[in-house]
């Protein structure tokens, strides 16, 4: 295969660097109130919310960024309301390209802090009570700190998650070169002109990405002796 370097790999480079961090911010600090909530509350409804959140890890791209068109676009109340009030557009431009990776990401960080607060000890949370510690402090000081490298794990594969999506941004925030277009949208219009040099460029590079997320996800979620 030709690896020939195309410089032209750089913009979609740097702003998937950008969505995936910002998506992955984003994802991070919802994920983690969402698994708090679902994890400590008990109420009428909390199986199905707990379903709703988890959805977008299963639901056809496609679908998803359908539905995002549906919730921000300018027929909508709300994207009506971001443009007349706040003078945003969303759709079509790189912002609603991180609210797409944020959606398809949230569900790693979500399931990842729950499941990572749910097998935290119970017995040093309450010793925590016992001396005197208040809830937030129980939380920042006690599961948090032992809930971390679950959470991290899960913020990475957000981030790889968010780096390598496709479908919804495409639906969202168009593919536009210069403007919109990300990585993996640079790649599929690389493979429909032709230019094999360009899409080989950007495979390595997210490739390689993403198995070092991966390895590094893997030795978080190794148990400690």
């Amino acid at each position: 295969m030709d690896f020939t370097l195309d410089t032209s790999f750089l913009y979609p480079l740097q702003l998937t660097l950008k969505v995936a961090s910002l998506a992955t911010f984003f994802a991070l600090l919802l994920g983690v109130a969402a698994a708090l909530v679902i994890h400590k509350y008990r109420f009428f409804g909390r199986d199905l919310v707990d379903s709703v959140l988890t959805l977008p890890l299963v639901l056809p791209p496609t679908v998803l960024g359908y539905y995002l068109l549906v919730v921000m676009g300018r027929n909508s109340f709300l994207g009506r309301w971001l443009e007349d009030s706040l003078g945003i557009s969303l759709v079509f431009t790189w912002q609603g390209a991180v609210v797409a990776a944020t959606v398809v990401a949230f569900p790693l960080v979500f399931r990842s802090t729950r499941s990572a607060l749910e097998n935290v000890n119970p017995s040093y949370e309450n010793a925590a009570r016992t001396l005197g510690c208040s809830e937030p402090n129980v939380f920042f000081r006690v599961s948090l700190p032992l809930a971390m490298p679950g959470i991290l794990s899960g913020t990475m594969l957000a981030y790889a998650r968010a780096m390598g999506e496709f479908g919804a941004t495409l639906m969202v925030a168009g593919n536009m070169p210069g403007r919109t277009q990300t990585m993996p949208l640079a790649i599929y219009s690389a493979v429909q002109s032709g230019n094999n040099a360009l899409a080989n460029s950007l495979v390595v590079i997210i490739s390689v990405v993403c198995i070092i997320i991966l390895w590094t996800s893997g030795k978080l979620l190794k148990p400690r002796r």
